[in-house]
């Protein structure tokens, strides 16, 4: 399995201004894997320490930030010579040790030639729970679920990964059936990474739900072991009411789904414990598309998406002949699958800072707006071959954007102020920008 990460973690570790890397995400997304698997091919040699399973190096932190006296026992506990220059020291769910993290920062200051790596799933949650934390002194990454491009790699169509590439539309809309085949399996099977490999290996629709209800139940897990007691019921509605949230026309979050009469107060926490997980990700109204657009955020107004589109089916008990083959009654939360498609692969890069716009007083709404590269570009999603683009036409009216994207199931065109940007091909914006 091939992660475009891999790519950035190499750049890291050739950087001189290299810190101790913490890479962010959600439980079960590969970080793991990544790290492991850039240790074997990038490194003569590696140190592994689970902070969750391993009770004798807990207890290291726990009197100074010595790192010598830390370099001698991980050598002891690995029976390894740690040579910096070509040893890869990881330091996996590190969220489990707080004080572990703040001797990222003495590894920084007083040891920088070793090359470290940490990740935890619940890190999130753990850097919000007053540990002193080492800023300025280490960098971040964030790991998301495979993208649609990956999933392409990893099922063996590399081929269409670099016909995308190409940018020859010609050549890519004769392949355009291929495409669309291949997208609607990604919608079932989504990006976790044990999902795709079990899909890779026999396209056994059963065994990826099999996996995506196993990763479910995990985290439900997660909830009652390490979120507060008292917000746990919480946490469990609003995660259970998404499928809901999202199967609107208009899919901003509206408490009252949850229960009759929920105020915003009453689930704050339990929100940001979701966000923090990595197991939502939230998507607030800008108020006017104009940069930065974090200065005209409106909090009050967003949506929220899943982790992956895999397990949002899941979720739903969306059987596969129903995703594959279309059924009428399918047709409002198809919507809804393709905006967290669609949303899933902006978010998978740092270069775009994604809002969405909706009218003060009138229906119109543009699924998303992003800003990249000095520009805020408003994207327009359709889950079929529907041309119609009302919503970006008020929009356009009123902001009179340089560049407006409608991305759909159609076939790549570019007008004077509009180019259709097929879903299969939203991967490639950057360019089309």
């Amino acid at each position: 399995m091939r992660r475009t990460k891999l790519t950035d973690l190499i750049a890291w570790k050739t950087s001189a201004s290299r810190k101790p890397l913490i890479i962010r995400g959600a439980r079960q997304v590969g970080k793991t894997w990544l790290m492991k698997e850039f240790a074997n091919t990038q490194y003569g040699q590696t140190i592994y320490v689970n902070f969750e399973k391993n009770k004798r190096l807990k207890a290291l932190f726990s009197d100074d930030f010595d790192i010598k006296r830390v370099i001698v026992a991980l050598q002891a506990e690995s029976g390894l010579t740690i040579h910096a220059e070509n040893t890869l020291l990881i330091f996996d769910e590190i969220q489990a040790v707080p004080a572990a993290i703040t001797a990222l920062k003495y590894f920084q200051e007083d040891a920088g030639e070793y090359h470290i790596l940490a990740a935890g799933s619940l890190l999130g949650v753990a850097l919000h729970s007053n540990i002193s934390f080492p800023v300025g002194k280490v960098a971040f990454m964030d790991l998301h679920p495979l993208t649609f491009l990956e999933f392409l790699d990893a099922i063996g169509e590399n081929a269409l990964t670099e016909m995308l590439h190409s940018s020859d539309w010609k050549l890519i809309t004769a392949y355009k059936s291929k495409y669309i085949e291949r997208l609607r399996q990604y919608y079932y099977v989504g990006g976790m990474p044990e999902a795709v490999l079990k899909f890779s290996e026999n396209q056994n629709f059963k065994e990826v739900r099999d996996i995506q209800k196993q990763i479910l139940n995990a985290y439900d897990q997660d909830f009652s072991k390490h979120a507060p007691v008292e917000i746990v019921p919480r946490i469990r509605m609003i995660w259970n009411s998404i499928p809901a949230q999202l199967a609107k026309e208009n899919r901003k979050f509206i408490y009252g789904i949850i229960k009759e009469g929920s105020r915003a107060k009453d689930y704050e926490i339990a929100l940001s414990w979701l966000i923090d997980c990595g197991q939502v990700h939230k998507v607030c109204r800008a108020t006017k598309p104009a940069i930065p657009l974090k200065a005209y955020e409106d909090r009050s107004a967003f949506k929220l998406f899943l982790v992956d589109i895999g397990l949002l089916t899941a979720m739903g008990d969306i059987d596969a002949k129903t995703l594959l083959e279309g059924n009428a009654l399918f047709s409002e939360f198809k919507g809804a699958l393709t905006e967290q498609y669609v949303f899933q692969q902006l978010n998978n890069t740092d270069e775009f800072v994604i809002y969405y716009w909706s009218a003060e007083r009138s229906t119109a709404e543009v699924d998303f707006i992003a800003q990249y590269n000095g520009l805020v570009v408003p994207i327009e999603v359709k889950a079929e071959e529907n041309l119609q683009a009302k919503s970006l036409k008020v929009y356009r009216e009123k902001f009179s954007p340089k560049v407006s994207i409608r991305t759909s199931m159609s076939d790549f065109r570019k007008q004077d102020w509009l180019t259709n940007l097929p879903l299969y091909a939203i991967s490639e914006l950057r360019k089309v920008l």
